[in-house]
């Protein structure tokens, strides 16, 4: 499978890299695979949260190029790229395809999660899994405890028990001496069983043994390295960590003063201002010199209103907060309120109402307090009628700033860009970029080099013209030769012929429309050329509730494939491409997004996201894709296709730039050469333009760094303090004592068992002649769909519970949670009674009471009917809905028409999952002192347990 990383500008993170010794992460301890750890063995311990680290280590015969993050507190994640010497990855003959690919690869994702941390008298402990997807060549699982010594804690000591890889005990310790600050001693015992390794007699694996190791590492800053003697050979591992959860690693030292009110101009009366245009006109030009755009002015009775938009500083608050400084120095006499709403692509998102000048005055100088201050300051959504035009020509008589072209270092966060941009935000952009293909067979590394050109103008009112040019200067890509075997629509594997059409082509040519239909809702229209393989015609509404922590929206655009020449040429495959897209925030500014519809090449399905968004603004996400596009090319297969997945990586440059900056860096880790599952590059995502500022309008007071001063800097609107989840043990304990203070007594048991096996045993007077008849009728449609609605039964309920516990009231989230408790509870003893009982499926044909095949994988009883009835029963009761058991009856019944089960074996799931949903709901429904809640706070959003003890 090939893989790629997606267009990055050629940016200056050196900014970061430079200063080294001035941004200080928390200490990494990466083994050579990347995880925290030893040498070769892991620790307990997961690096800081927002830790991200890139490393290169060896250890013969594997070399892994490796990428860890700490995505959540307790938990980290590894993705490793590992080349194996001694082996090629494809057959090495002369002049065959695969014959330059070099040594075998293998790709490679791991995890650890934190369960306990470390206390004063005991160790942290973790569990983790090694390569949990893909080829699973290195598969393994582990516990390990760890635990610090010292006054100093510079006394490191973990012990561990793993299956696989490693196999049997392990164990590892570090000594950091106080005196040699950055040096670290480590030692290990080494617990992998190389012998039986891939292919491990021919890499030279299985002459290695289990055993002793030590090694020697030093640390500087964001950098590290170790060096490891092994039984008979010497190791090395080097790496980068960069500690995401810090704010920001460069100071701003670059980064323009607000505006002087000494600047301004004298102050007029309102009726000299409405007389005289050049008032408004000198607002408009202090404005557009601090790089504010679309700038609209208005003075409305004794209110003075401004509509802007600013592409350069980061934070709402803050923008929001320099454009008020002006408009306070320009205002007339008699100016009672200021209004500022702002925009982007020229749709108001917020507007920020101050009722008190004089405290607006006071609180900017530092005379009054941020809590006294807000009594006077209104920030809500803006509203259609928030939008001002220009009927005066003011935005007209601003003279234009920068308005040539010009050569620019260091700008952006590109090394060299020449650039133009005016009062309106038309801009033009020349940049230098790169994009590198990894993992094709004809070649392990395939690159790109190009200059590209964009240019963007506004040609009315929330109209413009987007266009980008590509001049290929440098690439290897063309090299590519084997032609696709994908039986899909070729819609991305031809990716290799567009890239050998023409050095100079046309990207991106289009018409896009921009409308704000209603209070939080936006749509927008395009046409033209999408990308460089799509053209065609859209749209997209998006929906954002006042409730900050969700928003939906709807894409369709109805595409054509382009030609390969990369103008105005096409091919015959046309589709319509239609997505729903769901978008929740959780807890540690993490967002999960679900789209529904279909995809670009004819295939319905999902696709889930998730990002986790840390205090520096860098985002660290992942996503995967299920349809019904069956895409067999290795490693997929008939039986089990292959689903798109990737992962990315979004780095906004104004935390490693001197200045101020609203770019990102991004880097994309996805299949290059794969059609299930893709989409086509949106025009301009609406979602992603409001996205930002509504997260800085709804945390916590909406003003962010409002006034820019260094008292602010403790308040947690500016820097947000870390919000943990609490710990759930206590809450979840007294849910445990509940449940087992309410379970039935043993009469009660025999008289509902009696009860439940009583149906049970009726139902199966029905296992011959409905299978008989389901046998006869297998291919009519109704049976087929029955078949599909009875294994999606357990799925569409359990996104019901999950649903009440995130978006309902009180009631709804406690129900959704007994439901969630009820559907494991259910779900484990189903299991169990699976290998208990042990009865074959219908479609063995073995028989009605015979044994099945495989007794993980039996009959008896219905996971999905199990799952489902307990996923259902809590919601009945609580809302006294008996018609919801009808539902999940006639829906997983329909395990009975695809043969999956006989019919008793759905009764006994029904009985079993109704049995266990409502026992724990009449423990836990009644008494409501605990219960899981996520729910915004005062403009923030946080998880917890709710508990009174």
């Amino acid at each position: 499978m090939s893989e790629r990383t997606s267009r990055l500008p050629f940016k200056l993170s050196l900014y970061g890299l430079l200063l080294l010794d001035v941004a200080n992460a928390c200490a990494a301890t990466p083994t050579i695979q990347g995880e925290s750890g030893y040498i070769n063995m892991p620790s307990a311990w997961v690096e800081a949260d927002g830790t991200t680290s890139l490393g290169i280590g060896h250890d013969q015969p594997y070399t892994p190029v490796w990428l860890s993050a700490t995505l959540l507190p307790f938990l980290q994640m590894v993705a490793r790229y590992e080349s194996i010497s001694g082996i090629a990855g494809f057959t090495n003959v002369s002049g065959a395809y695969g014959s330059n690919y070099g040594r075998y690869k293998d790709k490679q994702v791991g995890l650890k999660l934190r369960l306990f941390d470390e206390t004063e008298s005991l160790p942290a402990l973790s569990f983790g899994s090694n390569d949990i997807q893909g080829t699973r060549l290195f598969k393994g699982e582990y516990l390990v405890a760890s635990k610090s010594f010292g006054t100093t804690r510079n006394v490191e000591a973990s012990v561990g028990y793993g299956r696989t890889r490693p196999n049997g005990l392990f164990a590892g310790m570090r000594w950091a001496p106080v005196a040699t600050p950055g040096w670290a001693v480590v030692a290990e015992y080494d617990a992998n069983d190389y012998k039986h390794d891939f292919r491990a007699n021919e890499t030279g694996a299985d002459s290695r043994r289990k055993g002793p190791a030590v090694g020697l590492e030093y640390r500087w800053g964001w950098l590290g390295a170790q060096v490891a003697r092994q039984r008979d050979h010497f190791s090395f591992n080097t790496y980068l960590s960069i500690p995401f959860a810090e704010r920001e690693f460069v100071p701003k030292v670059y980064e323009p003063a607000p505006f002087n009110p000494k600047d301004a101009p004298a102050r007029v009366s309102a009726d000299e201002w409405q007389k005289n245009g050049v008032h408004g006109t000198e607002l408009a030009q202090a404005l557009v010199k601090q790089d504010f755009r679309n700038v609209r002015v208005e003075l409305d009775a004794t209110t003075l209103k401004l509509v802007l938009t600013n592409n350069r500083i980061s934070n709402l608050g803050r923008a929001v907060g320099r454009a008020v400084r002006t408009a306070l120095a320009f205002a007339p006499e008699g100016t009672e309120k200021i209004e500022v709403t702002y925009t982007k692509l020229e749709q108001p998102i917020a507007t920020y109402e101050f009722r008190d000048l004089q405290r607006l005055s006071d609180y900017l100088t530092g005379l009054v307090a941020r809590d006294e201050f807000l009594q006077s300051v209104s920030v809500r959504y803006a509203q259609p009628s928030d939008t001002i035009g220009d009927d005066l020509g003011l935005i007209a008589a601003v003279r234009d700033q920068d308005d040539g072209l010009s050569m620019q270092m260091g700008r952006e966060g590109n090394l060299v860009q020449v650039a133009s941009e005016d009062k309106e935000a038309n801009r033009f952009r020349l940049v230098p970029k790169m994009s590198f293909f990894f993992n094709d067979p004809s070649g392990f590394l395939r690159y790109e080099f190009w200059g590209d050109a964009t240019y963007d103008r506004r040609l009315a009112d929330s109209l413009y013209l987007n266009s980008d040019l590509k001049l290929t200067a440098l690439q290897n890509v063309t090299g590519v030769t084997q032609p696709s075997n994908s039986l899909l629509p070729h819609v991305r594997t031809d990716i290799a012929d567009y890239k050998r059409g023409g050095r100079i082509k046309l990207n991106r040519l289009l018409l896009n429309k921009y409308a704000m239909l209603d209070e939080r809702v936006y749509a927008r229209i395009s046409g033209g050329l999408y990308e460089e393989m799509f053209r065609g015609v859209g749209g997209q509404v998006l929906y954002l509730p006042k409730d900050s922590r969700w928003a939906t929206d709807l894409t369709a655009d109805a595409l054509q494939q382009r030609g390969v020449k990369g103008w105005f040429d096409q091919r015959d495959y046309r589709t319509v491409s239609a997505l729903a897209a769901l978008h929740y925030k959780l807890p540690y500014d993490v967002t999960a997004t679900a789209r529904v519809g279909r995809f670009l090449a004819k295939d319905d399905g999902v696709r889930l996201e998730f990002k986790r968004r840390f205090p520096s603004g860098v985002e660290i996400g992942a996503w995967y894709s299920h349809t019904n596009g069956k895409d067999i090319t290795n490693p997929g297969t008939p039986e089990k296709p292959y689903n798109d997945k990737g992962v990315f990586l979004s780095v906004p440059l104004n935390i490693m730039l001197p200045a101020d900056s609203q770019n990102t860096a991004s880097v994309a880790l996805s299949p290059w050469t794969r059609d299930v599952g893709q989409m086509v590059s949106s025009p301009g995502d609406l979602y992603d333009l409001m996205e930002q500022p509504r997260r800085d309008m709804t945390s916590y007071d909406g003003l962010g760094n409002f006034a820019e001063r260094r008292d602010e800097q403790s308040l947690p609107a500016v820097n947000p303090p870390a919000h943990p989840m609490t710990n759930p043990w206590p809450e979840f304990r007294w849910r445990l004592e509940q449940s087992m203070s309410t379970t039935p007594t043993l009469p009660q048991w025999a008289k509902r068992t009696m009860l439940g096996g009583g149906a049970v045993l009726a139902s199966a007077l029905l296992d011959k002649p409905v299978d008989n008849f389901m046998k006869r009728h297998a291919d009519a449609s109704l049976v087929r769909d029955w078949g599909k609605v009875g294994k999606a039964a357990p799925v569409v309920f359990a996104g019901a519970a999950g649903a009440a516990l995130l978006f309902g009231d009180a009631r709804a989230e406690n129900v959704g949670f007994i439901a969630l408790e009820s559907m494991i509870a259910a779900g484990a003893v189903s299991i169990a009674a699976k290998r208990v009982v042990g009865r074959a499926r219908p479609d063995e044909e073995l028989g009605q009471f015979s044994t099945a095949r495989n007794r993980s994988n039996a009959s008896f009883p219905s996971n999905h009917s199990t799952v489902a009835f307990a996923a259902i029963t809590p919601f009945a009761q609580e809302y006294d809905a008996p018609w919801l058991y009808g539902v999940a009856a006639a829906g997983t019944l329909g395990r009975t028409a695809g043969r999956e089960h006989w019919v008793s074996d759905v009764v006994a799931g029904g009985v079993l999952g109704y049995a266990i949903g409502g026992w724990l709901w009449r423990a836990q429904s009644q008494d409501r002192r605990s219960s899981f809640a996520v729910s915004p706070g005062p403009r923030s959003i946080a998880m917890a347990w709710r508990g009174d003890y």
